[in-house]
């Protein structure tokens, strides 16, 4: 596995990428898909156009890679504007580490623990000492409370009755 920038030739798979995934993380927390599948999908093609039209100023991608296969990715840029809105702006400004996926057959292999890594170690070379995250989904919450601890916001019942939404701050040089 190489973990490396995406290329523009890429951009197809990576879209049926992000829908497979998106797809899979629905089924596996209960979620209709019809309840911002397309939504979530299109939010990481329009960061994945950004990190494209930007060379990776605005948003900036890693990918990981099998035999020319994508099978994870991860993004950085500022802080979403659910974040803004759910922390009252108190992280407006601050890097969201975001896209963190894994292709459903390779999940539970180390892939996205070495694509976070990868992705810390690069907002260290950038000079960037704080980061945030979010989650509304239950499978990942559990991951990220392992990582993370308990979140600074939780937004109980956020999305619906039993689905809360979740974002923890952090500070690179803990996971250095």
């Amino acid at each position: 596995m190489e973990i490396r920038r995406p290329k523009m030739d890429e951009v197809k798979e990576l879209h049926q990428f992000f829908e497979k995934v998106i797809a899979d993380t629905f089924r596996k927390n209960g979620i209709h898909p019809q309840e911002g599948l397309a939504e979530e999908a299109a939010a990481k093609k329009k960061y994945l156009e950004a990190d494209f039209a930007s060379n990776g100023e605005i948003r900036y991608f890693l990918v990981a890679a099998e035999n020319e296969k994508i099978i994870g990715s991860i993004e950085y840029g500022p802080a979403s504007s659910l974040i803004c809105k759910c922390t009252k702006n108190a992280l407006e400004g601050t890097a969201e580490i975001g896209t963190l996926f894994v292709h459903p057959e390779y999940q539970k292999k180390g892939i996205g623990n070495s694509l976070l890594k990868a992705k810390i170690y690069e907002l260290q070379n950038r000079g960037i000492r704080n980061f945030c995250l979010d989650s509304g989904y239950p499978s990942s919450q559990k991951i990220w409370k392992k990582k993370f601890g308990k979140p600074d916001y939780f937004l109980k019942d956020y999305w619906a009755e039993g689905f809360h939404h979740m974002i923890w701050q952090a500070r690179v040089s803990d996971f250095l």
